[in-house]
């Protein structure tokens, strides 16, 4: 990779009020191994990388092939990172609105993006398809439960394993005070995640009746201790409320991070289960080189 001199743009993913957000690369495909791949958000200091590959001229609008890298290897899919592509794609095309038919991992679904008035970021939106649902087993509560560091008295009623693309298990909690005082062993956490197969655990506050709420992801496995902005889990999580007749939701993230973000997902009827849209504001800041 030395020497190819190839521009990276860092994109802050899911911006709260116009700041914070998480900080996301994204390139334009190139003729790069997996593990060259791996290195570039350890690189740019993001917690991951996207690549993108355009086809123009398509009816219907352009066709946008994706791939996702974390330090640790590809994922099927990134919400955050569909986000902050959105974004670099929108700002390539004049900074007005932008329509794309997205790919990623044998997938194909609708992504836009709309330009915020008296602004510099976007809104981009998408629909990260099917989330298959179904109740933990109680080896899986006794093994991942104590990592995370939930206690009986925090935990709520609702945790599920949750999959779109691959399986993370969502857990609640009674109060957002119980979620910033969680304080994971993280390396038991990444023992026990790769055992039972989980990209991660979403931890979340019991929604209230307007559907805010705050969640915090620990994701060790794939690389990431703690993701500032996890749009897919998200999307499990509108999934499951749903079924409790939840269909809007804004959940933020990242403040234990120093590095606010907001999520939203709106949860619609549909023949095969409920239909996600998920939302989020972001803005390309900069643009570097690899070194």
């Amino acid at each position: 990779m030395s020497g190819r001199d190839l521009p990276v743009a860092i994109v802050r993913a899911c911006l709260r009020g116009g700041g914070g957000g998480s900080p996301t690369a994204v390139m334009d495909e190139a003729p790069l191994s997996d593990d060259e791949r791996c290195r570039v958000p350890v690189l740019m200091g993001t917690s991951h990388a996207v690549f993108v590959s355009v086809s123009e001229g398509r009816p219907g609008g352009p066709a946008v092939s994706l791939r996702f890298f974390t330090s640790e290897g590809e994922l099927p899919a990134c919400g955050h990172g569909t986000v902050a592509a959105l974004a670099f794609l929108a700002e390539r095309a004049g900074g007005e609105e932008y329509r794309a038919t997205l790919h990623a991992a044998g997938r194909v679904f609708d992504g836009w993006s709309v330009p915020v008035r008296e602004a510099t970021h976007v809104m981009a939106a998408f629909e990260p398809g099917p989330v298959d649902l179904r109740e933990p087993t109680p080896v899986e509560c006794d093994l991942v439960l104590p990592a995370l560091g939930v206690t009986p008295d925090a935990l709520a009623p609702g945790i599920r394993v949750a999959s779109v693309g691959r399986s993370r298990l969502l857990v609640a909690v009674a109060t957002r005070a119980d979620l910033a005082a969680l304080a994971p062993d993280f390396e038991r956490l990444r023992a026990v995640c790769d055992r039972l197969g989980f990209l991660g655990c979403y931890v979340h506050s019991v929604p209230t009746s307007t559907g805010s709420l705050a969640a915090r992801m620990f994701a060790p496995s794939i690389g990431v201790p703690e993701d500032v902005a996890n749009a897919n889990s998200t999307a499990c999580l509108a999934a499951h409320l749903a079924g409790q007749g939840i269909t809007d939701i804004a959940v933020d993230m990242g403040d234990s991070l120093g590095s606010p973000s907001t999520i939203t997902a709106t949860a619609q009827h549909g023949p095969a289960g409920p239909l996600i849209h998920l939302g989020g504001a972001a803005e390309v800041v900069r643009t570097v080189r690899l070194p």
